[in-house]
Parts: C-alpha cells; structure tokens; sequence
C-alpha cells in the first residue's frame, strides 16, 4: 500500500503537539491544543459555523458508505432528541468476513512503532478537530445536548481526552527500550552476553461500545488507546447515537489509508433495530479489550461473561455531595444549581444526593436550616433557568423516553421542594425540554433509602436530611462502596469534617471536589490533569485516563539472541 502521508511527515507535522500531551499529563498543568470557541474555527481548513452546519445538513438522510468489507444491509433510524429524522443508513457487517479483514492489518500497524501509530491517531484527531462544527451538529441530535455543550464536550474536549490516551499509551509502550545489550560477568570464563529485543504487541481486535449521552467523549478514549497500542478497533455506536461515530470511523479509516496502513483497522458496527449485537460481539473469540460505558447491569454482564477480553467498565454510580458549611452561601448555592442543571442532569457527574444535616448548617450569611438550605437551592435554580433561552441553552433536551418517566417519577417519592417545569424550544418544537426536580428524603426513614441509594438519571436530585456530619460522611462512604460514585462534592469550613471527608474518599477511591463556588463544577473534568472515574469502586473499572487504563492493551514480548 502506497502511503501518501509519510512516516516523517506525520511525525515532523505532530512530534511537537505530542511532546506538549506529555508534558501535560506529567505536570497536571492546564493544556489543550482544540480551541474551545466556535469562532475558532474556519482557517488552514477547518469549517467555520456555516460551513460546519451545512455538512451536517447535507449528511441528513443519506447512506454513509465507509468502505468496509462483508456488508450486507444498510440500517439506520435515529431520531434527533430535538424532534427530527436524520434518515442517515449505515453499514451492517457480516462479522465473519469483517473481523477477518480487521485482523489482517494489525501486523504492519503493530510493526510501526509506538511513535508512528501515535502521530497517525494525532493525525485523526486533527482532521476531526477542523470538522468540530459539523461534529457538534451530529452530537447534538444524538444526545439531546444543546448545541454550545455538544461543541465543546463532543468537539475539543472528546478531542482532548482521545489524545490524553495516546499521550499515555505512548508513555507505557516506550518504558521498555527497543533492544538491550545484556553481559554477564562469569569470573574467570568468558562472559554471558545476549541481545534481546522487546516489541509491543497489541492483544487483538479492540470493542468500543458506545453511549447515548456522550457518543464521542466517552468513546475516543478507548478507541485511540486501543489504536495506539496497535489493536484494531471496532467501533458499536449506540443506536441512538450512531453518527458522530460512524464519521470519526470514517475519518480514521481515511488517515489509516493515506498513511499506507489497511483502513480496516477501524471499522464500524451498526445494527438492525433491536438486534442487540453487543452481547454477540463481546463474546467472539476475536474481541480481546472491550470499552464500556452504560448501565451497571450490562456492565456486570460484559465482566462476567467476556472472559475472553479485557474489560474497561464505565456504569452507574450514585454521586454525593456533602453540605456541611461554607463561607460563600450565595457561590455555593449558584455552583450547585449549575451542576444539577447542565444538560438536564444526564451526565454521570452529575450530583444526585445532597446531604444536609437536619440542624442545618453555618454560612456566611448566618445558620441555615434544612428546610432554608433547599428552598434556597431550588430558588437558584429556578433563577438559573427562568429565562427559556437561557434554561434551552443549559438543559439540551431529554436524551430518551426513560429519562422522562424517572423525572416524572421521582415527585412521588418524597416532599417536592422543586417541582420540574415543561419548557418549550421555539428552534425545535419537538424537543422534550423539562426543568430540574428537587425531592426532600429523610436518611433515617428506611423507607426513603432505596430512592436516594439507586441511581436515578437525568434532572432529578434528592436533599438527604443527615443527623450530624459524621452521619453524612458516615452515608457517604457506604454509597460509594455500595454503589459507586463517579464523583463526590463536599462544602465545609470545618477542618476536622474536610479531613474525615477526604479519608472516606480515599478509602473509597472517589474523586473529591472540595468548596467549588466559582466557575468550576463537580460534574466536569479536564484531560491531561483531572481523572475520570478511579476504577477504584463500583462506578467504573477505569479511570479516564491513566497508565492502567493503556498498559494491558499490549503485551511486551521478547526475542533474545546470544551475542
């Protein structure tokens, strides 16, 4: 195969830009190399918003042919959360002649070397970068995220995660040196003298499985970890979200063909309506890593029954924050009804539990009840959403029918101390757009605990009356055993609560945000400094990203040679 991309120049165009990426995750020092404004974009070949819309457009109820070998149908059927068709078909894969193809390529990339598959996946993530706003548009009508959100978390953000990954699959191929010159003294005879080579192999054909919600930033750090550690990947988008995939597919598929290597080693899985095609490709002998993020319940599934593959797990968790003081009553009640507002909720960051002791709590402003410290909260965020352009801009719209039927759910399960509202998107008269519910539960009714100890996503949140904050720390460490916490807040000005807060999230493995009042929220994370997930509880076998989340994608293995 003739490369029209070289080796040198894919490494002089991204060696820089990858030297920065590790660096970055040496120092934890904010970096990003992807514009996060809009207006960014529209030179040295990247769409502007106009250009990036009508790409979108013309996508809209087309066939995305990729190329790929063993298709036999065409299937399609997402409906956009804002109320439209998208009408795009993709390719359906005969498996028996598609992951043949996949594995026929994985020799040339694993040969390739740590740094050339690292520059070619840098290679991807640029020509996806230059193509954000058309991005932005297909994730948006995938997820129900409103459109500045899908811009920045499915744009450069997804973009900042999937390079994170490499960065760190680098970093732990590269560990090991290529060769090694290895003399061992023998006194008076001569001496023992080998020469032993070390070679990353990649495990074999890597699964993604995507989700609704997040299509892209969930999904690029698996797909470039694996890519970059030389497996194959193939990529099984959600049904709902199948196009921002299906186009980062295409593009990868693109770069791998200009740089010489077989497209195949990035190949698309999309399926029939309720074909379910995930259980049958997690267990095919051929799948060895699988990249999860969905419900605990197929999560378990995929843990227990893939025993073939490595499995990296993002499932539900029941996030806490504890409220036990603050110095800013008025900051802490606006970061909150931010972070509970955000994309309606749906995001697995997003607070659920706020616990608040029944005594109520020392602020700036003076003690606050219980009973104060949630009508207050809920009249922030009734003031944070009152004006419908604003409250648009912020929730997006309901991702699926389930989310509705919790959200409507949930008023009955304790004193409603907000009560969601019906919100109309004059864009989009078919979006399901619903305002926050707020509900007050009682941590010593044993009838309140199986509400507020399973998860409940979207725009719901419960406020948990405590006894004391031992007894909140005390719920806390259990939740997070129990069920797992993708992440933990905590409000405090008393030292001795700040310490046993952190000693529970330590033992515990949750990531811990301390007296955020400002412009920085729970439920986001940045690449290269902050991690997602730990992998050290129940709401996920992995953390996004670091040195455990690349390393078992390779083996290393040795070939040595007497001297």
């Amino acid at each position: 195969m003739t490369a029209a991309l070289s080796a040198h120049e894919l490494i002089a165009r991204h060696r820089s830009t990858l030297d920065q990426a590790l660096e970055a995750i040496r120092t934890r020092a904010y970096w990003s190399p992807h514009p996060e404004h809009p207006k960014a974009y529209g030179e040295n070949g990247s769409l502007d918003a106009a250009a990036g819309k009508a790409a979108f457009d013309a996508l809209l109820g087309t066939r995305l042919d990729l190329g790929q070998p063993g298709t036999d149908d065409w299937v399609g059927g997402e409906t956009s959360p804002y109320g439209i068709d998208l009408g795009v078909t993709y390719p359906h894969a005969d498996l028996d002649v598609l992951l043949p193809a996949m594995k026929a390529g994985q020799r040339a990339w694993r040969d390739a070397g740590a740094e050339q598959r690292a520059v070619v996946c840098l290679e991807i993530l640029k020509r996806i970068s230059d193509r954000t706003h058309e991005f932005a548009h297909a994730v948006m009508h995938t997820s129900g995220q409103a459109f500045m959100m899908a811009f920045q978390a499915g744009g450069p953000h997804a973009q900042d995660r999937g390079l994170e990954a490499v960065a760190y699959a680098y970093v732990e191929q590269v560990r090991t040196p290529d060769n090694a010159e290895w003399t061992k003294p023998q006194g008076k005879r001569d001496p023992l003298a080998m020469t032993k080579q070390f070679t990353p192999v990649p495990r074999g054909i890597a699964l993604m499985i995507g989700c609704n919600t997040f299509p892209t930033w969930n999904g690029y750090p698996g797909l470039f970890a694996s890519l970059a550690t030389g497996n194959a990947v193939l990529v099984k988008p959600h049904p709902r979200a199948v196009l921002p995939l299906a186009l980062t597919v295409q593009v990868a598929r693109e770069v791998l063909t200009e740089a010489g290597f077989d497209p195949n080693l990035v190949a698309l899985a999309a399926e029939r309506p309720g074909e379910g095609i995930a259980k049958t490709l997690a267990t095919r002998p051929e799948i060895r890593i699988i990249d999860y993020t969905g419900s605990t319940e197929f999560g378990d599934w995929l843990e227990a029954n893939a025993r073939q593959a490595q499995v990296y797990t993002e499932k539900a968790g029941v996030n806490t924050v504890v409220v036990h003081s603050t110095s800013d009553y008025k900051g802490m009640l606006s970061n909150l009804a931010f972070s509970l507002s955000l994309y309606s909720g749906q995001m697995c960051t997003t607070p659920q539990n706020l616990l608040v002791p029944r005594e109520g709590i020392s602020t700036d402003q003076g003690p606050k009840s219980y009973d104060e410290v949630v009508a207050d909260l809920a009249q922030s965020v009734d003031g944070l959403l009152g004006d419908d352009a604003r409250a648009n801009a912020l929730l997006g719209a309901i991702v699926n029918p389930d989310v509705k039927t919790r959200l409507e759910a949930a008023a009955g399960l304790g004193e409603v101390a907000l009560a969601s509202r019906e919100i109309t998107n004059p864009d989009f008269p078919g979006a399901v757009v619903r305002t926050p519910v707020i509900v007050k539960l009682d941590g010593a009714k044993p009838d309140d605990e199986a509400a507020y100890m399973s998860e409940c996503f979207g725009p719901v949140s419960f406020a948990v009356a405590v006894d004391s904050a031992s007894d909140a720390v005390e719920l806390l460490r259990r939740t997070v055993r129990e069920k797992g916490a993708m992440t933990v807040g905590a409000y405090t000005t008393d030292p001795e609560v700040e310490r046993d807060v952190q000693e529970a999230c330590l033992e515990e493995a949750a990531q811990l945000s301390l007296n955020l009042t400002g412009g920085v929220y729970v439920n986001q994370t940045a690449a290269f400094s902050d991690f997602h997930g730990s992998g050290g509880n129940p709401a996920a076998s992995a953390a996004l990203c670091d040195g455990a989340f690349v390393a078992n994608r390779f083996r290393v293995v040795e070939v040595r040679r007497e001297a």
